[in-house]
């Protein structure tokens, strides 16, 4: 009931289109061939060579991390390494496209094509039982912008779709990509040594590989993060606080995603100094950057819905509280106690 849906819980004022609601339906049913076509169009291959190097300098970055963490035995330190040397990145599109060839599509007939691409889905599923795992596939469409971590293949998958702007530019300086997609690639990351990630190996299987103490020191300092967050209202509705419990995972993937793109920026300089662009060193412009990611434009149900059930916390937290949290923010803009964004220093949690 869109009336409902729509209206009440989003406060979407009308319908959307019918081309739209007609291209989200082929997508759909037969998204891998959608996303071929966008690849073809859309993904110049320049743009997954130089996401390639940008994820090695942030796996490079998580090792450095990781050896020196205070809170984390020496055990499960090597059991981290191992894991993140089993890590497989997956950028842009499939190695190999799903095949449609046998799908019969009418000129014509709506509802049957419904009827045929649910047909053909079902039996690609069924036909996977009794035959080995297939570490290729993708569950997201080339044409999403998003991305995720997949903890039973120990994989990330960013889609090409969410390699643009303001996420993404082959064609800007490193400081703006690492500070946007660097740090989103460093957030998907993350979650392989989470608190759900770290019930995982390196090879998908589900075992817990940290110690007691591993895991008491990060609930420490999860703890922290979860009672900063519990404070935070947006200012559109400022009636509506965050749950910091519900939105840990997701506040623990941004603040290790850009703390790691940061890290992994200074890598990439290997020594050298960054330009000043438009009169702005590297370091502003990465957080610049990051901040750019995440505006964003809501209606007040939305945003209340959002924050009842996303695990996600809005996007001026995704920004502002992540920073509070990161000395490079404070050394980069000689930020001090009388600005809003300050934090005390014994209140900063660092994880990664």
């Amino acid at each position: 009931n869109f009336d409902f849906y729509g209206r009440t819980l989003t406060g979407t004022p009308q319908l959307r289109d019918r081309w739209k609601r007609g291209v989200s339906l082929v997508e759909g049913a037969m998204g891998e061939a959608v996303g071929r076509i966008y690849v073809e169009r859309h993904f110049p291959q320049g743009a997954k060579v130089a996401m390639d190097v940008l994820v090695g300098n942030l796996v490079e970055a998580y090792r450095q991390s990781i050896t020196g963490l205070a809170w984390m035995s020496a055990a499960t330190q090597h059991r981290a390494i191992e894991k993140l040397d089993k890590f497989t990145p997956k950028i842009g599109y499939p190695v190999k496209w799903r095949d449609y060839s046998r799908l019969e599509i009418s000129a014509t007939d709506l509802i049957a094509n419904v009827r045929a691409t649910s047909e053909f889905e079902f039996q690609r599923e069924l036909g996977k039982i009794g035959t080995p795992l297939d570490r290729d596939e993708w569950f997201m469409t080339p044409q999403t912008i998003n991305a995720y971590y997949n903890p039973g293949f120990n994989e990330i998958v960013f889609p090409a779709a969410i390699l643009q702007y303001p996420f993404f530019d082959e064609a800007r300086d490193a400081a703006a990509n690492y500070g946007a997609i660097g740090a989103v690639t460093g957030h998907e990351i993350g979650h392989g040594f989470d608190d759900q990630g770290s019930k995982y190996d390196g090879d998908g299987r589900l075992i817990d590989w940290w110690t007691a103490a591993d895991r008491e020191a990060f609930e420490k300092l999860t703890s922290s993060l979860i009672g900063q967050y519990n404070e935070l209202a947006p200012r559109q509705v400022p009636d509506h606080h965050v749950n910091g419990a519900l939105t840990i995972g997701e506040n623990i993937g941004d603040l290790g995603g850009l703390s790691i793109a940061w890290k992994a920026y200074l890598i990439s300089l290997a020594g050298e100094q960054p330009p000043v662009i438009d009169g702005m060193s590297g370091s502003e412009r990465f957080f610049l950057s990051w901040a750019q990611a995440w505006q964003q434009k809501g209606r007040d149900e939305e945003v209340i819905r959002l924050i009842a059930i996303d695990p996600h916390s809005p996007n001026e937290f995704r920004c502002n509280q992540i920073v509070r949290n990161i000395d490079g923010f404070y050394d980069t803009f000689t930020v001090t106690e009388s600005d809003a964004l300050w934090l005390d220093p014994e209140e900063r949690v660092t994880i990664w």
